[in-house]
């Protein structure tokens, strides 16, 4: 007889996103991303980070500065972003896109035109922020289905 408390597969994707978003060198905010096809096979990952070639020491990672150029937003490429760019097949179209914290405006732009279909969100910590009443008005127009991650089974534990 099999097992009966194996993980299902937004368990398995969620944790594989969340295992991405670990590779994030950001202090304060970790965010993976993992794409997956229609038929349960991962598309691409993704994570938050400095774009390829840039060191992310010389970079800085506040998140409050008195310039915005002394902060990490104009330079740090989000999860969601990270993954479609990483993406080296013919397309995403109809994938589901598994993120731990719900996309912003300009993360929701690029998974509309890359066909993705549906995101599976674990937090919605910036809801009241214009970015992400952006993102959810553009979503919502282009027919992308939104849902929030619920975690079937207690805890996933990975000891590394």
């Amino acid at each position: 007889m099999k097992r009966k408390d194996y993980i299902n597969w937004d368990e398995y994707f969620m944790g594989v996103a969340k295992l991405s978003g670990m590779r994030s060198k950001d202090p304060n905010t970790q965010v993976g991303c993992c794409i997956a096809t229609p038929d349960h096979r991962i598309a691409s990952l993704g994570y938050n980070g400095l774009p390829r070639g840039c060191n992310d020491d010389l970079f800085p990672w506040q998140r409050e500065g008195n310039n915005v150029l002394t902060t990490k937003y104009p330079f740090v490429v989000h999860a969601e972003l990270n993954a479609i760019l990483n993406h080296r097949g013919s397309s995403l179209k109809d994938c589901i896109l598994y993120v731990s914290l719900f996309p912003c405006n300009e993360c929701a732009k690029a998974i509309i035109q890359s066909g993705i279909t549906e995101i599976v969100y674990e937090l919605d910590l910036y809801a009241n922020t214009d970015q992400v009443k952006a993102s959810k008005q553009m979503l919502k127009a282009a027919g992308i289905k939104l849902r929030k991650y619920k975690l079937a089974h207690k805890q996933i534990v990975i000891n590394i």
